[in-house]
């Protein structure tokens, strides 16, 4: 039985507007078991999830379904070597294992020359997947062919060769027609002539047309191909008639005029058009394969004792991996032995190297840059922290935004509106022309049907975001899906927390204050105190907590076990530690927290330490500290600002947006921090459970507002927000928890993201109006419109020509994001 997943995605091919993908996506919507599906046309991507992965369908159903609306589903051929068959027993067991991968179409076993050729949906499945398969059956299966490569981005390559080598025949054979045209008298061997250069271009480089127009006839549907497959056959076929039949023409005073130019050209001028428009469609996901160049091909693993070059694709969790100096580490790990430095600029946009012991842990795609060590592996595949930023932008980059459901709806009866409005021209001109009505109605018939482009109403959105979520991640951005990055445009407000955002997130103890032992102390002296918090926060995993556990350690200050300990979140620590030994007593009850938590517990001394709060360090955060339910000193700790907080705040500033700070800190610390990187609102001494309420609140005000905290700490205010940003280092945090994640620790990086959602969102809209504008003028005047007033017809060539360069326009403007200055440093 085949594991199926609950959702997929299809590299489909065929597709060449946006009718294309809008009857694709109807089709596969209709098909039982399927919930949801989105194709994308510049992806050349179907997503499909199903209500669960046991109302999956199966993969032949589903190819099925897309064959059947006259498109392809993309597969690759890979051939390998597989060790310890001997006989035709063997050769059905391998050929079974490998029939039940997901994603595999066809399976082919050769005893004789010991090896398998698997037919498969690169999407789905890999070599990976049959190296296990094939094992797991009992034998050993050995790559034959080149190493890791994009093999869809091969795929593409190729198609771009073929059209490119069409267009050169076309324009070759085009050539000679636009000459005879217009250098030779019309005669019957003219028309011969013509004949003959024209058919190779008609049938043979403008074959993908017809072919995709009849197969999307067969299923009752229509998209570019029809118009274009429409408009060059009825100017060659009319040419054809003409030059076989010019009796018929001339007995009812008619010239037997041919157009056999006029459908080449077209054929050749709409190839041109294309080509320039695959070309500029490959810019769009430079992103993805500059990601994937930062994954080395091969890894050296030991096995046996012995250092092995294998294929990324044959390194397993646990392998121990050598890594030299200069060297790009393959997969993620934990180091066991050596010490290096290692650039993680590509993770975390910090450009000086990071020192690494064992112990510490290495990612995929960093580089080694002095020093040799050796690893132990712990993600692989499709776990590693490269991977899934791949993975997360590929998702985006396949993503729909809310702004495009307008052109896939006007897409999706683009085609039969264009062909009643061609066939309307048509009547009217054969109606109401005073003379040479036949032609003009002719011309300009086909004028209409070629110059309607829906492509560039498909275009508009989807490769604009293309270009943002790729450069997004060229920046640390990583966008979830395309309405995460079109609702971040509306962005009015962002609610920052202060730990970890605004400041480095690590504090350190600046003071620490004993009560007067009148409140009841005893007479602890300073380290006992701090040797009793350290023992107390020993397990803590609030930051606070750790910084009073490392300045005990920085002052070699004994820190025993805990003997009991609970965390009170948004309040601090319960804990009995073990008694110091100058005390007599054997058990203590610690409290460190809030002064609320401890006035909470009846805690006596408050007063003393709202005293020593009030003329503490402004900067400082207070934990507050009773023994035996008294109070008994305070540590103020304060966490460092980041250097570009403040920097931050004013480029969100300058944008129009609102900054807010919440952090559980007094008011007066919180108010120092904001002063100091220029926030006016704050919200203060604010427990973890009420920043959901927080955001609440701001959206009742009619704010669009965007949380960014740590992406754990602070997932359901993020989840409640419009907009939730994890802000980390890269490699701790949840890549799962947000609608962006900001790869690098920088607060410049949110501006960045308001800062591209604008652009992306200008970027849309401007194309959307000239797709929309270029139709609506462009449609008129092909029908004689500006005739009527005794201005000039438009011939279908240009008409050809504009239609061409209106898509390849939509897509070059949505490359011109990638050199949009996102702030002044740029």
């Amino acid at each position: 039985m085949k594991e199926v997943p609950k959702k997929i995605d299809l590299p489909i091919t065929g597709m060449t507007c946006a009718a294309c993908s809008a009857a694709l996506e109807r089709a596969l919507k209709k098909t039982g078991g399927v919930l949801h599906a989105s194709v994308n046309l510049p992806a050349e991507m179907a997503s499909i999830e199903f209500g669960s992965a046991e109302d999956a369908l199966p993969l032949t159903k589903l190819v099925d379904v897309i064959k059947g609306e006259g498109y392809g589903v993309a597969t690759s051929r890979l051939t390998f070597a597989v060790q310890g068959m001997t006989c035709a027993a063997c050769v059905g067991a391998v050929d079974e294992s490998l029939k039940k991968i997901h994603g595999v179409l066809n399976v082919q076993v050769n005893l004789a020359t010991e090896q398998a050729t698997v037919e498969y949906i690169p999407t789905l499945a890999g070599f990976g997947d049959f190296r296990k398969t094939v094992a797991d059956a009992g034998y050993t299966a050995l790559r034959i062919s080149r190493g890791f490569t994009d093999e869809e981005a091969d795929r593409k390559a190729q198609e771009y060769a073929t059209i490119k080598k069409h267009f050169i025949v076309s324009a070759l054979l085009t050539a000679p027609l636009m000459i005879l045209s217009m250098a030779m008298p019309e005669s019957r061997m003219y028309s011969v002539i013509m004949l003959l250069l024209a058919t190779p271009v008609q049938f043979w480089t403008g074959m993908r047309f017809h072919t995709a127009a009849f197969a999307a006839l067969r299923h009752g549907s229509t998209n570019m191909n029809t118009l274009i497959s429409i408009g060059t056959n009825a100017a060659y076929f009319y040419s054809v008639f003409a030059t076989i039949a010019p009796h018929f023409f001339m007995a009812r005073g008619l010239q037997p005029h041919v157009y056999f130019e006029t459908s080449a050209t077209i054929i050749t001028l709409i190839l041109l058009g294309r080509m320039l428009e695959d070309r500029a469609k490959g810019k769009t996901s430079e992103a993805i394969k500059k990601l994937i160049g930062l994954q080395p091909k091969t890894a050296r693993v030991i096995r046996g004792d012995v250092e092995r070059d294998v294929d990324l694709d044959e390194v397993v969790r646990g392998d121990v991996v050598v890594v030299r100096p200069g060297e790009r580490i393959p997969v993620d790990g934990l180091i066991v032995d050596g010490f290096s430095t290692v650039d993680e600029s590509m993770l975390t946009g910090e450009s000086i190297p990071v020192e690494k012991s064992p112990g510490d842990a290495v990612y995929g795609g960093t580089i080694n840059t002095s020093g040799g060590f050796r690893f132990r592996t712990t993600k692989v595949g499709a776990e590693t922290i490269l991977s899934q930023i791949i993975s997360l932008v590929r998702q985006a980059q396949g993503s729909k935004a809310p702004i495009q459901r307008l052109a896939d709806t006007i897409a999706g009866i683009f085609v039969p509106v264009v062909l009643i409005i061609a066939l309307c021209t048509l009547v009217a001109w054969l109606i109401f022309a005073k003379e040479n009505a036949l032609p003009l109605a002719f011309m300009n018939f086909i004028a209409v049907l070629i110059i309607a482009c829906p492509c560039a109403l498909g275009l508009a959105t989807p490769t604009a975001i293309m270009v943002a979520t790729g450069r997004g991640a060229e920046k640390g951005i990583l966008i979830r899906d395309a309405e995460a990055l079109e609702q971040s445009h509306r962005i009015t407000t962002v609610l920052l927390d202060k730990t970890g955002t605004i400041t480095q997130g690590t504090p350190e103890v600046i003071s620490m204050e004993i009560v007067s032992p009148v409140s009841g102390n005893n007479g602890f002296t300073l380290s006992q105190i701090l040797s009793i918090a350290a023992t107390a926060e020993k397990l803590s995993e609030h930051p606070l907590g750790k910084a009073i556990v490392r300045k005990a350690a920085s002052e070699q200050i004994t820190i025993a076990d805990a003997l009991t300990f609970e965390a009170v979140a948004g309040g601090g620590v319960i804990a009995t530690v073990p008694s110091i030994p100058e005390d007599d007593r054997h058990v203590l009850s610690v409290l460190l927290g809030t002064i609320r938590m401890l006035r909470e517990r009846g805690v006596g001394g408050i007063a003393d330490l709202e005293r020593i709060i009030a003329t503490g360090p402004a900067s400082g955060s207070p934990v507050c500290m009773a023994i035996n339910n008294q109070a008994a000193g305070i540590f103020f700790c304060a966490d460092a600002l980041k250097p570009d907080s403040s920097a931050a705040v004013s480029r969100l500033q300058k944008l129009g947006v609102e900054v807010i700070m919440v952090t559980g800190d007094t008011a007066r610390a919180a108010g120092e921090i904001a002063a100091a990187v220029g926030i006016q609102r704050v919200f203060s001494e604010v427990l973890p459970a009420m920043k959901v309420a927080i955001v609440r609140q701001l959206k009742s005000e009619g704010k669009i507002v965007a949380m960014v905290g740590d992406g754990i700490n602070d997932a359901p205010s993020l989840a409640e927000a419009d907009i939730g940003m994890a802000i980390g280092t890269g490699t701790d945090i949840a890549i799962e928890a947000a609608d962006i994640t900001l790869m690098h620790g920088s607060l410049l990086v949110v501006a960045d993201t308001i800062r591209l959602s604008r652009l992306t969102m200008r970027t849309i809209r401007q194309n959307l109006f000239w797709a929309f504008f270029y139709n609506v003028v462009g449609i008129p005047l092909a029908a004689g419109l500006l005739y009527i007033w005794g201005g000039p017809l438009l011939n279908p060539m240009i008409a050809s020509a504009a239609m061409s360069f209106s898509s390849v326009s939509v897509v070059t403007n949505s490359l011109r994001l990638k050199k949009k200055t996102l702030y002044e440093g740029d």
